[in-house]
């Protein structure tokens, strides 16, 4: 099993409040939530003005697979209208005994 994670952080600079910045998350995870099947969340500096820092996983039986829809999603946080992507960060993790090589369960 392979857990695919991304780091992204964007920087808001229209947002003059907090209400305006979390008007953009939320665009932004319900866009990624419906776009892809992955998990996110905001996961740093909620409380910080111009700064959004999101976390998005998946799982897959493949570590290419992981790699793919991450790159997209990344893709995607590239083309965001209304913040700029300033930071990204991706790392596959092995989970498990595919870790060790194939084990016989038998």
């Amino acid at each position: 099993m392979f857990v695919g994670v991304l780091r992204l952080t964007f920087h808001v600079p229209h947002a003059r409040s907090l209400k305006d910045k979390r008007r953009v998350v939320m665009r932004f995870k319900d866009r990624i939530r419906s776009r892809f099947d992955v998990s996110i969340a905001e996961v740093a500096a909620q409380d910080t003005l111009q700064r959004a820092v999101f976390g998005v996983s998946v799982v897959s039986s493949e570590a290419a697979v992981c790699d793919s829809v991450l790159e997209k999603v990344a893709h995607a946080a590239q083309t965001q209208e209304d913040a700029v992507l300033t930071d990204r960060q991706t790392e596959i993790v092995t989970i498990g005994d595919d870790m060790y090589g194939e084990l016989d369960a038998d």
